[in-house]
């Protein structure tokens, strides 16, 4: 289960039921990213919040079906998904909006980003390799969860910390922020070549922290971040990525006096060795 604190804080979505789209196209984006672009299906009825919106992500089970994709995921609705033969059971994965753009050609359009990375032993999850092998007309289905992100009003100076499986995130956030916040966004990426162009106010400093793909993946981050001042104005703190550098930046931050009402922080994976 992912460490974090979001599911107290967060915001609620406003697209109910289960949204189903097609795969438009699927391409490399950077280094260490697959984009995927869904439209069609009911689409057109997702409401974006802009920030880190995420949802649940359902891709077709090994038998290539989405027949057996609940409506929505409470408890008695998961542990009956749960339930199903691993044959028959869509893929289940959690997802953040990286981009969604209402007057596309078709319709509107969605993208979500996939890191391309294989584990030590050389296996690749099953979600990246649907992901490159995903071809336009392929069928998914989603669950909008609404938003982690969730500053206390008029709180605009922010410190933000994120890996790569947290830079779509952080880039929705930078670039739902107002344009007069100010702070800092430490973003750390495996390759210089997954660095991208984001929207973020010109009051807060985009630093990327290129780690190096043999490196274990959050450390170098979390180091960066153990450096900077903590100061005395009040900001927001919220870090999201590899488990141990999310868990380790909100202890870092409440030691040093953040509020914890002031701290979001979410586990989105753990790597396979230790910080």
């Amino acid at each position: 289960m992912a460490k974090t604190n979001m599911t107290a804080t967060r915001v609620a979505a406003q697209t109910e039921g289960l949204v189903r789209a097609q795969v438009l196209r699927s391409a490399r984006f950077g280094h260490s990213f697959q984009r995927v672009t869904l439209a069609g299906g009911n689409l057109e009825g997702f409401v974006p919040l802009g920030y880190d919106q995420w949802f649940r992500l359902f891709l077709p089970s090994p038998a290539g079906s989405l027949e057996r994709v609940p409506a929505k995921l409470d408890t008695l609705a998961y542990l009956k998904y749960l339930a199903l033969p691993k044959g028959v059971r869509p893929m289940l994965r959690n997802y953040t909006v990286a981009a969604f753009r209402p007057g596309g050609p078709v319709g509107p359009e969605l993208d979500i980003d996939f890191v391309i990375h294989a584990s030590p032993d050389g296996a690749m999850g099953p979600a990246a390799r649907w992901a490159l092998d995903a071809a336009q007309g392929d069928k998914v289905a989603f669950i909008d969860e609404g938003l982690g992100f969730n500053a206390p009003a008029g709180l605009e100076r922010v410190v933000i910390l994120a890996d790569e499986s947290g830079l779509p995130a952080a880039a929705g956030v930078l670039a739902s922020l107002p344009r007069t916040a100010t702070g800092t966004a430490l973003l750390e990426i495996p390759d210089e070549r997954d660095a991208r162009e984001i929207n973020a106010p010109s009051g807060v400093d985009v630093r990327w922290l290129v780690r190096g793909d043999s490196a274990v993946p959050g450390r170098l981050g979390l180091e960066e971040l153990k450096g900077e001042p903590i100061g005395t104005e009040e900001f927001y703190a919220w870090a999201v990525g590899e488990s141990a550098m999310a868990t380790g930046a909100r202890r870092h931050w409440v030691a040093a006096g953040v509020p914890k009402r002031n701290v979001t922080f979410c586990g989105y994976w753990k790597a396979s060795t230790g910080h």
